[in-house]
């Protein structure tokens, strides 16, 4: 059990990363006080339910077995910081840049950071913000 609140945010972060790697989208949707994305690779974001719901949709469209890999994660006042491989298997339709690329089943691994930020005092998530590249992934899978 942790004792600390910021040892309460870690592992709320190690979990909604996890449950994202099995689907469990009911059980992420619960580490959030309001759910809420800003991608800052393409300057999408993603606010409220509905909206994060369709993201872990159309985004497993392509990559149905996306997952991460945590490589450091620290606590700093109302936010944790999380840097994390990403991977996946090109096995759907990717939707990029205006353009639809076929499915080539090359797998992708990038490195990438996020931030996930807290209300004041809680545990609960109301913003995830990932950094990358806009095109990592696409140049990752040799189609740039």
């Amino acid at each position: 059990m942790p004792s600390t609140l910021n040892e309460a945010r870690i592992q709320t972060v190690r979990d909604h990363m996890a449950l994202e790697c099995v689907h469990d989208w009911d059980a992420v949707i619960d580490t959030f006080a309001h759910p809420r994305y800003e991608m800052h690779g393409s300057g999408t974001v993603f606010d409220g339910e509905a909206q994060v719901r369709g993201y872990f949709d159309s985004s497993r469209v392509p990559f149905p077995d996306l997952k991460n890999e945590i490589i450091a994660i620290a606590a700093d006042g109302d936010t944790v910081l999380v840097e994390f491989w990403l991977q996946g298997t090109h096995l759907g339709p990717l939707k990029a840049n205006g353009k639809t690329y076929a499915p080539t089943g090359r797998t992708f691994r990038i490195r990438i950071a996020a931030t996930f930020e807290f209300a004041p005092g809680s545990d609960k998530i109301i913003c995830e913000r990932p950094y990358s590249a806009p095109d990592a992934k696409l140049r990752a899978l040799g189609l740039l």
